[in-house]
């Protein structure tokens, strides 16, 4: 009998031992998930502050975009004439692009990650372009290419052809040209590249230029650059 209670006793212990094992597993298993809520609370916080601070960051740059805009597309007035009230005039091209320039550049320093300051860098490079500084406008786009959205990126290149274009460049001109007509953009489409890739043929190999034409007039047909390949090759054609 005294054996038998024993064990009774005994198993009593086992339970006893196993409930509070799964009592402390229990408590355990709270505090975990305690800490992944608070930890998912953080994180949860983090992203709504990065949001909320990113879409301010956005907005602060969409206004200093647009004033500075204001100044790339001033109006160059004779001197002496007047100016409409409220309106920002220039007498010199290069005061209105050298203003510009510093505008656009303080806007994708301070701006970087937005899209406004993206599109900031680009036209801080057309500015810098119309002064004639090259390598500085090389520069910017080379940076903005690295660094933007794909359809940034795919501007700042075909901008880059460009001036490498003027700049004596040629192949790598064309090089860039392939490469876009090969994977087109909304803001870069396939028919403005074939076209700019044409343009740029036609000393150095007119027939390929006049291939590449005929390709935009079978390929977009309706488009208003068809029509700009057509005139193109009119002019060719009155030259040979």
């Amino acid at each position: 009998m005294a054996q038998h209670i024993s064990r009774k006793e005994l198993k009593k212990d086992e339970i006893r031992e196993t409930l509070a094992h799964g009592a402390e597993a229990v408590i355990s298993h709270q505090r975990f998930a305690a800490i992944l809520v608070v930890a998912a609370v953080a994180v949860g916080l983090a992203i709504v502050g990065w949001r909320w601070y990113s879409e301010r960051q956005t907005v602060r740059a969409s206004v200093a975009l647009e004033e500075a805009m204001k100044i790339f597309q001033a109006r160059i007035r004779a001197p002496g004439s007047p100016e409409e009230p409220g309106e920002l005039t220039y007498v010199e091209e290069k005061n209105k692009y050298e203003d510009a320039a510093k505008k656009f550049s303080e806007v994708a320093r301070n701006y970087s990650r937005t899209r406004p300051g993206q599109v900031a860098r680009y036209y801080a490079a057309l500015s810098h372009e119309q002064l004639g500084r090259h390598e500085q406008a090389l520069k910017e786009l080379k940076e903005l290419e690295r660094s933007a959205h794909k359809e940034y990126a795919a501007l700042a290149r075909f901008q880059l052809a460009a001036v490498y274009a003027k700049t004596g460049k040629l192949e790598e001109a064309a090089t860039l040209l392939r490469q876009l007509a090969d994977k087109p953009t909304a803001l870069v489409p396939r028919a403005l590249v074939l076209l700019s890739l044409a343009d740029q043929l036609r000393r150095s190999n007119p027939e390929e230029a006049v291939k590449i034409y005929e390709q935009i007039k079978k390929d977009f047909p309706k488009s208003t650059l068809s029509e700009e390949a057509e005139k193109r090759l009119e002019t060719l054609a009155s030259k040979s």
